[in-house]
């Protein structure tokens, strides 16, 4: 049976240390071919500002191994400036498939989704909280908005699903909502989630839901077993201590 191993951490808010990155490292090179996933808000940055040079939290990242994050609302700034700067320091994609911009503004490290071959096949693809809408004023001045995250979930998982072993949404939209998507889309095998701070490990139908907390405070591991087409999911929260 085909395995792949996942590791995931969401809403750090800069609560990453050195001694935090050591551990997750560590963590994920006893696991080879496995993934390191964030479901977003790991920077300083509040919504509006930001830190002139990038984020420092995202070098941790990196040296952690990071494969993928969502971006979150931290992560998001309107103005392509701002946008680029939060993400400049990433050397791993940040994935928002429901970001949309009329004005051609580009997001150096924003994708909408990627392929990872890891001895399977899994595609990842983010979903994040749309902070400006199409019927927003807002939008009128801004680079960038957002469209709905189930509809946007229905579509990609439909074409990504015959792509790859495992499909993965890895999001930033809170866990009332990544229950809607379950219920919409039963392409999606693994639900990945973060915005609401809070800790889940439940299932709808044939797609589990599972959030990993807050604060650096733990690292969700997920083992998963793929056999003739069936998805075997399972998961333990491993502290990492307070930061």
């Amino acid at each position: 049976m085909p395995r792949v191993t996942i590791f995931h951490t969401s809403d750090m808010h800069n609560k990453l240390t050195p001694r935090l990155a050591d551990r997750l490292r560590e963590i994920k090179s006893s696991h080879p071919n496995s993934l390191l996933l964030d479901s977003g808000d790991a920077i300083w940055s509040g919504n509006i500002y930001w830190r002139l040079g990038g984020e420092p939290i995202l070098d941790l990242m990196n040296s952690a191994g990071y494969d993928a994050m969502c971006m979150g609302n931290r992560e998001f700034h309107f103005l392509s400036a701002g946008l680029n700067s939060k993400t400049s320091r990433s050397q791993f994609p940040v994935l928002s498939a429901n970001l949309r911009s009329d004005k051609n503004r580009t997001a150096d490290a924003v994708k909408a989704s990627v392929i990872f071959d890891v001895g399977v096949r899994v595609g990842v693809f983010g979903l994040s909280v749309p902070c400006i809408t199409e019927r927003m004023m807002v939008k009128k001045m801004a680079d960038y908005y957002f469209v709905q995250p189930i509809d946007e979930a229905v579509e990609i998982a439909a074409r990504l699903k015959k792509e790859c072993d495992l499909l993965v949404a890895l999001t930033h939209i809170g866990i009332s909502s990544d229950r809607e998507i379950a219920q919409a889309s039963p392409n999606i095998d693994l639900i990945l989630g973060g915005h609401t701070h809070t800790i889940e490990n439940s299932r709808i139908d044939s797609t589990a839901i599972l959030h990993s907390g807050m604060y650096a405070h733990y690292v969700r591991k997920v083992d998963i077993g793929i056999d003739a087409g069936e998805v075997e999911i399972e998961s333990e929260l491993i502290s990492l201590g307070k930061a």
